[in-house]
C-alpha cells in the first residue's frame, strides 16, 4: 500500500495506523488529517478514490473527497452557533419565534437549544419523505414542522438522524433569508479555504469518488463483537424509533446520484476532504493558517489567519445537554449543541473533545485542551453508527504521539 503524505515529527504513529487501516481494517480508499494550533501536522492519503476500485483504478489524490454522512451534523451546528454567536439567534428562544408554522401539534415550546440538543422530540415522521422529496427543503421543513414529537421536547433526547438537516437548515433559512448550504460556502466554508461542501458544485464533481458499503476483514483470532440486545432488537423493528428515524428518507438515498449529492441536506450529506473536515474543527477552537484548500489562500485579515467560534461559543457548544439512554440510539449517548461529546458510544480524543461521526466512517473533532483537530474520511462504510474501528485506531495512535 502507498500512503501519500506527510507528518510532522512526533507524529509517525498515526501514519502506521493509517497503514494497518489498509492491510488489516479493510479500508480502500481513505484519508486522514491533524492540526494542532491552527498548523497542519497529518495529512496522509492511499488507496482508490472510488470504494469498488479495481486494478488500475483512479487512485486516491490530494484533494479527493468524499461524502462523509453525519459528520455534517457538526458544520450544520457551528452555523446555529454563528448565528448567536453574532446576535442573529436566540438560543433559549422558541423555535417558532423564527419559525411560527413549527408552532403546531406541540411544539410550541420547543427552544433552538433543543434542535441542537436532540432533544426536539421529532426524529421521525409519520410519513417519510422520498429522496426526491427530502432533497426539497420547503417539504423537508414543512414534514418537520407538521409532525406531532414523539416526546415532549425538552424532556428527553434521541438521535435526530435525519430530521436534524431539516430542522437545523430551515432555521438557518429563516434568520439569515439564505439556503443553508449557500451560507456555509459564504460565511464557514468560503473565509476558511476549507474543502467542505454542503450542495457540490458541479464544477467539483470530478473530485469525489464513489462510496459504499464493506464488510469488515475477517482476522484469525478475533471475537465476533454483537450489539446488545436491546439494540439489535431496536434496529430490528421497524415500528421502533430506530429504524423510523433512520428511515424518514424511504427508500435510502443513493449517495452516490450526482442530484443527491447536489442537494443540501445538513444532517447526511454534506462532501468533504479530510483536511476541510479537520480544518473546520481547528478553525471553531482557534485561528488556522492560510491556504489550507486547494483552491486558493485564506484571506483571513492582516495575519491570514481565521477562527470562527470564541472561546465563549467553544464552552457553550460543548457543554453538555443531553446524556444517559438515547431513545434512538438506544445506547447512552451524550450531546452538546449539535456536537457528540466524548463517551463509551462515541469516543473521542480526550474528555474535552467534541466532534461529530458519520454513520460508518467519516469523523471530526476538535480538542479544545491539546489544540488538536481532526478529520477522516473514507469510501468504505462499515456497519458501526458512532465508533467506526479505523477511525477509532487512528484516534489511539494520536493519543499516543501526544502524550
Amino acid at each position: 500500500m502507498d500512503v501519500h503524505g506527510t507528518v510532522a515529527d512526533g507524529f509517525e504513529p498515526v501514519r502506521e495506523a493509517f497503514v494497518r487501516n489498509f492491510e488489516a481494517l479493510g479500508d480502500r480508499g481513505a484519508a486522514v488529517a491533524v492540526y494542532r494550533d491552527g498548523h497542519r501536522v497529518v495529512d496522509l492519503w492511499a488507496g482508490t478514490k472510488d470504494v469498488d476500485g479495481v486494478e488500475g483504478a483512479a487512485p486516491w489524490e490530494h484533494g479527493t473527497a468524499q461524502i462523509v454522512r453525519s459528520a455534517t451534523k457538526g458544520v450544520a451546528a457551528a452555523a446555529l452557533l454563528l448565528l448567536h454567536q453574532r446576535g442573529e439567534l436566540d438560543l433559549d428562544a422558541p423555535v417558532g419565534t423564527y419559525w411560527p408554522q413549527y408552532k403546531a401539534a406541540g411544539k410550541e415550546r420547543t427552544l433552538v437549544r433543543h434542535l441542537l440538543a436532540h432533544r426536539a422530540g421529532v426524529p421521525v415522521l409519520d410519513r417519510p419523505l422520498t429522496p426526491a422529496e427530502a432533497a426539497d427543503p420547503e417539504l423537508g421543513a414543512a414534514a418537520v414542522a407538521a409532525q406531532a414529537p414523539s416526546w415532549e421536547p425538552g424532556t428527553d433526547h434521541g438521535y435526530h438522524a435525519q430530521t436534524y438537516g431539516w430542522l437545523t437548515g430551515e432555521l438557518v433559512r429563516r434568520v439569515t433569508g439564505r439556503p443553508v448550504g449557500e451560507w456555509i460556502a459564504d460565511e464557514i466554508a468560503g473565509p476558511l479555504g476549507a474543502d467542505l461542501w454542503l450542495g457540490l458544485p458541479a464544477a467539483q464533481r470530478a473530485r469525489v469518488g464513489r462510496v459504499g458499503q464493506v464488510d469488515a476483514p475477517a482476522r484469525a483470532g478475533a471475537l465476533k463483537t454483537r450489539p446488545k440486545p436491546a439494540v439489535a432488537a431496536a434496529y430490528a423493528d421497524p415500528a421502533s424509533l430506530t429504524c423510523r428515524a433512520f428511515a424518514a428518507i424511504t427508500p435510502l438515498p443513493d449517495e452516490n446520484d450526482p442530484a443527491y449529492r447536489a442537494a443540501a441536506l445538513p444532517a447526511s450529506n454534506g462532501i468533504a476532504t479530510a483536511d476541510g473536515l479537520a480544518r473546520f474543527y481547528a478553525s471553531l477552537i482557534g485561528e488556522v493558517d492560510g491556504g489550507g484548500g486547494t483552491e486558493g489562500e485564506v484571506d483571513g485579515g492582516a495575519n491570514g489567519r481565521v477562527r470562527l467560534l470564541s472561546p465563549e461559543t467553544v464552552e457553550l457548544a460543548r457543554g453538555e445537554q443531553s446524556s444517559g439512554p438515547d431513545r434512538v440510539l438506544v445506547v447512552n449517548t451524550r450531546f452538546g449543541l449539535g456536537y457528540m461529546l466524548h463517551g463509551a458510544a462515541s469516543p473521542l480524543l480526550s474528555p474535552t473533545s467534541f466532534g461529530h461521526p458519520g454513520r460508518g466512517g467519516a469523523l471530526g473533532l476538535a480538542d479544545p485542551e491539546s489544540g488538536l483537530a481532526f478529520g477522516y474520511v473514507t469510501n468504505g462504510f462499515r456497519s458501526s453508527v458512532t465508533a467506526d474501528p479505523r477511525a477509532q485506531a487512528l484516534l489511539r495512535a494520536l493519543r499516543t504521539a501526544t502524550t
